[in-house]
């Protein structure tokens, strides 16, 4: 027997594509290849806020939720679902890393959508620096092609754990080994 009820759209659909992850697990969004279907007002912005029609989301469910179904495409992010495919607007980098833990097992992130990244080979650590400031941009991947911009307290943190190796910081976790900048670098 078919269902009658045609499928949602819009937001209606990302939410329910997004629910049919249970608990904090991740929807297959990597098998899901529907067509574009467009572009919606949703812009996550370089401070992490996601934004619909201006206005910020306020529910961390509904922003958990949908950030369960971004993915990034080679023409931009996209929240996608099994039937639609739409383009949303992201100033830097889609995710926080707002917490670190130092674990016997090594560095523990946690994102501002409830995600936690255990950095080692599969996913890096990398600390881009401003040719022109000399400000560090570090970032930490999380899954897929979605990296976690890293706080500047949760550097912070990184930096006072880490060991001088010829004149540059370094962390280590999971058996991999990162630098996170040459000592002094924008200490001005």
């Amino acid at each position: 027997m078919t269902d009658p009820t045609p499928p949602s759209t819009g937001l209606a659909g990302i939410t329910a594509a997004a629910k049919q992850a249970p608990g904090r697990g991740l929807p297959p969004v990597h098998l899901w290849h529907p067509d574009h279907c467009g572009d919606i007002d949703i812009v996550i912005r370089r401070d992490g806020v996601w934004m619909h029609e201006g206005s910020p989301i306020g529910r961390a469910e509904m922003v958990r939720l949908f950030s369960t179904v971004l993915r990034l495409d080679p023409d931009g992010y996209h929240l996608v679902t099994p039937g639609e495919k739409l383009k949303i607007t992201v100033e830097d980098l889609p995710f926080r890393a707002i917490g670190v833990q130092m674990t016997d097992d090594g560095l523990v992130f946690t994102t501002d959508v409830g995600d936690t990244v255990l950095a080692g080979p599969d996913h890096l650590i990398e600390v881009a620096t401003d040719p022109d400031t000399a400000e560090p941009a570090p970032r930490v991947h999380v899954r897929a092609d979605l990296w976690a911009r890293i706080a500047r307290s949760v550097f912070y943190e990184l930096v006072e754990a880490a060991t001088l190796e010829d004149g540059e910081l370094v962390i280590s976790s999971k058996g991999a080994r990162f630098v996170l900048g040459p000592v002094g670098a924008a200490a001005e």
